[in-house]
């Protein structure tokens, strides 16, 4: 058995060497390869977004990191731990695609219910819940039915439960799913929050643009294969093509560009590559699989730019 990592020794949260999960039938024989061999490293602190269609293997991914199923190969790693050690699940949030709540309790009842299940003592169950209900925007709304809340709402309620134990890592599994757009936009300044706030907040989505301005770095699935990992601005920038537009200009050209410029009375000017959106790259990824169906990551792009697991 490989030795289990030190997460005193390293700043990483989730490790994973060959994960792989397949699902089998009654008889034993395979059914579908939900997630095949997947290496990756996710650091303390950063957003890091699971991105693909539905089925690719992100909730798969998910679920194997919690232990709440368990890998047909391969191992993984959580603060240092096996996944498979429930324990370690003190430390973790998660908010399902789908919140199983009890419709019948208001916001207070339910955050006091899951403080009951992590053995928190009254004081600090009432606390944390009036500070999570302050944060979820859900404070003129605390004594309402949650049988009466908005989707919106709903899932509001179902982060500040993830949040109930005040994790250090933090799982959302599309955060942002029927959410309208300002919904969506506070949603998301939730999880830049959450970052600042120290925590590792890793999300699975298939919406783009959610993705794209919220996550340090992003792995991209697809039928359960890692085909594009790194951070979310290395993968949208255009090599080789300038703020000009002129593919292939040399560093000294684009200086004398510059000068040029500056002597003509222009201010301000920047000089650097332009970017591609997240939803070109997923397109590019996604029709690069069907006519390639081996091709793996092309890069394992650590938050510091370096090769990571």
């Amino acid at each position: 058995m490989s030795a289990i990592p030190s997460a005193a020794a390293s700043d990483v949260v989730i490790e994973t060497r060959n994960l792989a999960k397949v699902y089998r039938d009654f008889w034993g024989r395979s059914k579908k390869a939900a997630l095949k061999p997947l290496d990756l490293e996710i650091r303390r602190g950063e957003i890091f977004g699971l991105l693909g269609p539905n089925g690719s293997g992100k909730t798969t991914t998910l679920k194997l990191l919690l232990g709440l199923i368990f890998p047909t190969s391969g191992e993984a790693f959580v603060f240092g731990r096996p996944a498979t050690d429930v324990a370690k699940n003190e430390r973790i949030g998660y908010l399902p695609e789908e919140s199983y709540l009890y419709k019948f309790l208001d916001a207070e009842e339910t955050l006091d219910f899951y403080g009951r299940l992590f053995g928190m003592p009254p004081e600090e169950r009432a606390r944390r819940a009036a500070a999570l209900i302050e944060m979820v925007g859900l404070s003129r709304d605390r004594k309402r039915q949650l049988r009466e809340y908005s989707k919106g709402m709903t899932r509001r309620i179902g982060v500040a439960q993830a949040l109930i134990n005040d994790p250090e890592l933090v799982l959302l599994d599309e955060p942002t799913s029927g959410l309208d757009p300002i919904g969506t936009r506070e949603m998301k300044d939730l999880i830049i929050d959450l970052k600042q706030r120290g925590k590792t907040v890793i999300m699975c989505s298939h919406l783009l643009a959610d993705v794209e301005d919220v996550c340090d770095r992003i792995a991209v699935l697809h039928q359960g294969e890692l085909k594009e990992l790194g951070r979310v601005q290395d993968l949208l920038t255009v090599t080789g093509v300038t703020q000009f537009r002129a593919k292939g200009l040399s560093p000294e050209a684009a200086e004398e560009v510059r000068a040029v410029l500056a002597r003509h009375g222009a201010s301000e000017i920047e000089v650097g590559h332009p970017t591609t959106t997240l939803e070109d790259l997923f397109l590019e990824v996604v029709r690069d699989t069907e006519a390639r169906p081996g091709r793996r990551a092309r890069s394992a792009s650590s938050p510091t730019g370096q090769a990571g697991g």
